[in-house]
C-alpha cells in the first residue's frame, strides 16, 4: 500500500499521520481531502509531505483510502467516493454504527472493506487500534494492512459488531482519565516533585496497577484489600453510577 488518502483532515487524520511519521512509515504519496480549507491548511502546516485537495475524486484513487468523517457524513461521502475507488484499492472506515455490511451495500459489493476505531494514544504509537475485515478481503492485503498498523500500537482483529464497545471502552476512554492523572500530577507537585518525577511515577503506579488487577491471579476483592487506606472510598459508587449512566448511554447511541 503505497498510496494513502484520508477523506476528512480532523484530529484522527492528524493522530493517524503522526503515528506514521513516528514509526518512518513512508508512502510514495499521501493525499488529504476536506472540504474545509482550513483543516486542510492545519494538515499541511504539520505535515508538509502531504498532498491535500479538495478533490475527493482524486483521493478516493489511493491504494488505501481511510474513511475519517463523522457518522452523520457517511453516507453523503459514500456517495461521492463509490465510483472513483479502485476495485483493487482497500477502504478503511473508522466510523461507528456503519457495519461492514451495510458499507458494502452501500458500495454494490465493494470487496475490501475494514473498519477501525483507533484510541488517541496512537499518536504515541501506543494506541488500541481494533480492527475487523470484510469476509471477501483479500488475504494478501490483509496481511500488508496489519503490518502497516502494527507500528502504531496494539492491532486486535475483532468481530464487527465489538468495534462499537472498543469505541466506548479504548477509544473514549482516555477521556474517563485524563482530568483525574493531571489532578494527581497538579497534586503530586504540589506535595514536592517535580514535573518529570510526577509524571514517571504516575505512570509507572498505572502500569502496575493493570498488572495487579488483571495479571495477578487475584479475585477483584483481594486486589483492593492491597491497600489499607482508601480515600476516594466514600465517593466509589457514585462515581461507578456515572459508568454505568453515561457509558452504557453513549454505547447505546453509537451501536448499529
Amino acid at each position: 500500500m503505497k498510496t494513502i488518502s484520508f477523506i476528512g483532515g480532523g484530529r484522527i487524520t492528524r493522530i493517524l499521520a503522526q503515528a506514521f511519521n513516528n514509526a518512518n512509515v513512508r508512502f510514495d504519496k499521501v493525499v488529504v481531502y476536506d472540504v474545509s480549507e482550513e483543516a486542510l491548511k492545519a494538515v499541511k502546516a504539520k505535515f508538509p509531505q502531504v498532498t491535500t485537495t479538495t478533490s475527493v475524486d482524486e483521493a478516493a484513487t489511493a491504494e488505501l483510502v481511510i474513511l475519517s468523517v463523522h457518522p452523520p457524513m457517511v453516507m453523503e461521502t459514500i456517495e461521492k467516493i463509490k465510483g472513483s475507488l479502485q476495485p483493487g484499492s482497500v477502504l478503511l472506515s473508522l466510523a461507528p454504527k456503519f457495519t461492514i455490511e451495510k458499507l458494502t451495500a452501500l458500495l454494490g459489493g465493494f470487496a475490501n472493506i475494514a473498519r477501525m476505531n483507533p484510541s488517541a494514544s496512537t499518536i504515541v504509537n501506543k494506541g488500541v487500534n481494533p480492527v475487523s475485515f470484510s469476509a471477501s478481503f483479500d488475504a494478501d492485503k490483509k496481511k500488508a494492512f496489519l503490518e502497516l498498523f502494527r507500528p502504531l500500537g496494539y492491532e486486535p482483529e475483532v468481530a464487527d459488531n465489538k468495534i462499537e464497545a472498543y469505541a466506548v471502552i479504548s477509544a473514549m476512554g482516555h477521556t474517563y482519565f485524563n482530568f483525574q492523572l493531571q489532578k494527581l500530577k497538579e497534586l503530586a507537585v504540589s506535595f514536592g516533585m517535580d514535573e518529570q518525577e510526577a509524571a514517571k511515577t504516575i505512570s509507572n503506579m498505572l502500569w502496575g496497577t493493570t498488572e495487579t488487577l488483571f495479571n495477578s491471579g487475584l479475585p477483584y476483592a483481594e486486589v483492593a484489600d492491597l491497600v489499607p487506606v482508601k480515600p476516594m472510598a466514600e465517593v466509589e459508587e457514585t462515581i461507578k453510577g456515572y459508568y454505568d449512566q453515561y457509558l452504557t448511554g453513549i454505547y447505546n447511541r453509537i451501536k448499529p
